[in-house]
């Protein structure tokens, strides 16, 4: 089977965890997790960040540190993963579901606009499948409205907006470090910002608020979310090659689009030319001219050993959030979206596969 996206681990990785593992400090405490979220936030551009034990905690534990709460409303992408919308939900605050560009298909700053009410407080900016949403229009409507700007940037590490990477755009930004994305703790996630109030907020809030003189007195609600510094060595070493890994999934993406340019019915990925996309996923979608539908395409490429995954569906679409809405360029890009084989340890010769699976299926 040709895998979606398989970690790439190596000696690196195992030298740090045996130190972990040799030294005793294997939880939270540790020099990894210090030193993880240092070199992090320099990757990024930012000056300060706190790990986290995984992406979905990372967006709520900032959500929760900015106040958001019951009475408020936060604007996201319908196209997404459902961790973003969640995180809004377990605050308390009503996530406000809008819908794609149908350029770069992430969040549409004039569908934006129109979501504005007085009890909007925030605005997320998806980076979906490693492109970067337009982040000078949303900063234009965030300054506007008094709004806070937080990069959903999950699935986008290294990747540019106008030459800044993501992370350093908005007021915060949250990272994933879960087995597929382009560099991986596990489980793990990252909080960035310049903010160095929020950021210290997020330390008490995500070590059960404990009192500094006193780690027994807990004057408000806090929450475990820590990254352990078992995790922390293996993102410390997946973060000296992370120039390596993208130029990996770069290398893949050219190769897909020049084998794919030009068949019927497929069209590739976007790329802006104001962006860096690092395609953590390769996301092509499947038009009528194809022949056959996108699942259908999934059942025969799994035939062949090939494993794939559909587009997000849309949060707006799922049952807890199902409020009637239509959001078509959202729907329509969920309904012909297919990721492709797409991880760093991928060879020409499987994406060839791949390829010539597509262009034959094509011609049944």
């Amino acid at each position: 089977m040709i895998p979606i996206a398989a970690p790439v681990l190596g000696e690196k990785e195992l030298e740090y965890v045996s130190d972990c593992i040799r030294s005793g400090w294997i939880s939270s405490l540790g020099e990894y997790v210090r030193r993880f979220e240092r070199e992090f936030a320099a990757y990024c551009g930012v000056r300060r960040s706190v790990a986290t034990h995984n992406g979905t905690v990372a967006l709520h534990l900032v959500l929760a540190a900015l106040g958001i709460g019951a009475g408020d409303e936060v604007i996201v992408p319908s196209l997404t993963f459902v961790a973003t919308g969640n995180a809004v939900a377990y605050t308390g605050a009503q996530p406000v579901f809008v819908d794609s560009d149908p350029v770069t298909w992430t969040i549409d700053p004039e569908e934006v606009a129109r979501a504005i009410t007085p009890r909007t407080r925030a605005i997320i900016a998806v980076h979906l499948y490693g492109h970067p949403a337009d982040m000078d229009a949303l900063r234009a409507l965030a300054d506007e409205h008094g709004l806070i700007l937080i990069e959903d940037a999950a699935e986008a590490h290294g990747a540019r907006y106008k030459g800044r990477r993501v992370g350093s755009l908005g007021d915060a930004a949250v990272f994933s470090f879960y087995g597929n994305k382009i560099i991986t703790t596990g489980e793990g996630g990252m909080i960035v910002s310049d903010d160095a109030d929020l950021i210290e907020r997020c330390y008490y809030l995500e070590n059960q608020a404990k009192a500094p003189e006193n780690p027994y007195w807990h004057a408000e609600i806090g929450y475990n979310y820590r990254m352990t510094n078992l995790q922390a060595a293996v993102g410390v070493a997946q973060l000296e090659r992370i120039e390596e890994l993208i130029a990996a999934r770069l290398r893949n993406a050219q190769h897909y689009s020049r084998r794919l340019a030009g068949v019927p019915g497929i069209t590739l990925p976007p790329c802006a030319e104001w962006a860096t996309n690092v395609y953590w996923m390769y996301t092509v979608l499947i038009e009528d001219a194809y022949g056959m539908s996108r699942d259908a395409l999934m059942a025969r490429l799994r035939e062949r050993g090939i494993e794939t995954r559909p587009v997000f569906y849309p949060l707006h679409r799922l049952p807890m959030y199902d409020r009637g809405q239509s959001l078509p360029v959202a729907e329509e890009i969920a309904r012909k979206g297919i990721n492709l084989p797409s991880g760093s340890a991928l060879t020409p010769a499987e994406i060839d596969a791949v390829c010539d699976a597509i262009v034959e299926l094509a011609r049944d």
